[in-house]
């Protein structure tokens, strides 16, 4: 599967940003999908993930209360709403998908990456 992510651009803290990860296959609806990000000089960091139905979804402990990831699957579509962003949430944002979301293994799909800066 192939993935788009789009949506980024420059915010300034306490804003909000909405970014969008597209799929190219019509199966999309049977995946896992999560949102990762990765700061210069850090390590990509887990942000959240969502199961192929959208009732079930996981935030890391930085983002909880703040992210919301949803999905479309008739638009083969992952959200990641992002509000009240702190400049430490600058990064490049990746959504990636694996089958199941209760899977250990890594994730074989990834889409490009897209930018999100947060001035203060």
């Amino acid at each position: 599967v192939q993935l788009q992510a789009s949506g980024g651009g420059l915010v300034q803290a306490g804003g909000s940003l909405r970014l969008s990860c597209a799929a190219s296959r019509r199966t999309f609806s049977n995946y896992c999908m999560a949102w990762f990000r990765q700061a210069p000089g850090k390590e990509r960091e887990f942000v959240g993930r969502i199961n192929w139905s959208g009732d079930s979804t996981y935030y890391a402990d930085s983002v909880k209360g703040r992210f919301t990831i949803s999905r479309d699957n008739a638009k083969n579509t992952v959200y990641l709403q992002m509000n009240s962003l702190k400049p430490e949430d600058a990064a490049v944002y990746y959504c990636a998908a694996r089958s199941t979301c209760t899977d250990t293994s890594a994730y074989p799909y990834w889409g490009q990456g897209t930018q999100v800066t947060v001035s203060s």
